[in-house]
């Protein structure tokens, strides 16, 4: 696996198992294995994504990396220091650094509150009094954002989906955080608004120096914003690589049949282009397949797949994690 010198995240065997319901009355709880052994490391001022199916983990690997959620196994390194297993209070000083913007702007933002009260908690919370006063450094945020200044005292309702994304941006970016994990932060907006607010974060990123764990399912969005890019299926990552080098020559069969199902805007490419469609579902995390979890779905699975899990192993420019890679 490359390694990259000094990473500012570091993700090793991250593993978060859910207790399911019960076999028979007293039987044993199954477990879900949400993630499965996840590897990657993120490097300062870059941005991955995270792509793969609804279910696949990709929202419950965010929470990890932010401590909403505690690993079941495996470390989360952020900045050096090791807070897979810190208490709310050991991480008071880290969520300075780290924030999180969440998928749904309607349901992150209480509605009972301003915008100037939402934006100006991390401040609070973490006993911080800018320079100059909170209101006036709240003012300046909403400006940074797109908004007006003088919507400090409107209430969520007011606004639009997309400004409402731009408050939850305006929160996240209120202590000046070095890493930001964005959860599918475009998904729930028109598409007309998601060229604006990924913009806008390309923009934050580039003027502030965030480094972004980007997650999404839109593989043409991923693309517009991140600088490499991670696959993810049934809890584990297939595939690693820079954005150029994944979307132009994809290794693991799954990135490929995803790629495949991209809307092109080239009708003579659409033509030339090979449709891959995937037999059947994505099976249950409770009891996942043996070997490769994508086996049962692949066309090009063999005895081994069964029987020995492939490891994520450097290919070229990517890591791929296939006993049979394209």
């Amino acid at each position: 696996m490359t390694s990259i010198n000094n990473p500012i995240l570091s993700v090793q065997g991250l593993t978060k198992h859910f207790p399911g319901g019960r076999e028979g009355l007293i039987g044993k709880r199954d477990v879900v294995q949400a993630v499965d052994g996840v590897n990657f490391e993120v490097a300062a001022g870059e941005a991955l994504g995270l792509v793969g199916e609804s279910g696949c983990g990709k929202s419950t690997t965010g929470r990890l990396i932010t401590r909403l959620l505690e690993p079941t196994a495996g470390t989360v390194t952020f900045e050096g220091q090791d807070i897979s297993h810190f208490s709310n209070t050991q991480m008071r000083p880290i969520r300075t650094q780290l924030q999180m913007i969440f998928q749904d702007p309607y349901a992150s933002l209480n509605p009972r509150h301003t915008v100037g009260t939402i934006v100006s908690t991390p401040f609070k919370i973490n006993k911080v009094t800018p320079e100059g006063g909170v209101k006036k450094r709240v003012q300046e945020i909403l400006e940074i954002v797109g908004l007006n200044p003088e919507h400090y005292n409107r209430y969520p309702h007011e606004f639009s989906g997309g400004q409402r994304q731009r408050i939850g941006i305006a929160r996240a970016l209120a202590l000046r955080p070095k890493l930001i994990v964005a959860d599918e932060p475009v998904s729930a907006l028109d598409v007309s608004i998601q060229a604006q607010i990924i913009n806008l974060m390309k923009d934050l990123q580039k003027d502030f120096g965030l480094t972004f764990v980007f997650i999404a399912h839109d593989l043409a969005v991923v693309r517009h914003f991140a600088q490499r890019v991670a696959v993810m299926y049934l809890g584990n990552i297939v595939e690693i690589a820079d954005r150029d080098t994944l979307y132009a020559t994809p290794k693991h069969p799954y990135t490929k049949a995803l790629l495949s199902a991209v809307p092109e805007a080239d009708p003579d490419a659409i033509g030339a282009r090979e449709r891959i469609r995937l037999t059947g579902d994505v099976p249950n995390p409770i009891n996942p397949p043996s070997g490769c979890r994508f086996r049962t779905r692949c066309w090009k699975a063999a005895e081994i797949c069964a029987t020995q899990p492939p490891a994520l192993l450097q290919i070229g420019k990517t890591q791929v994690a296939c006993h049979f890679p394209e």
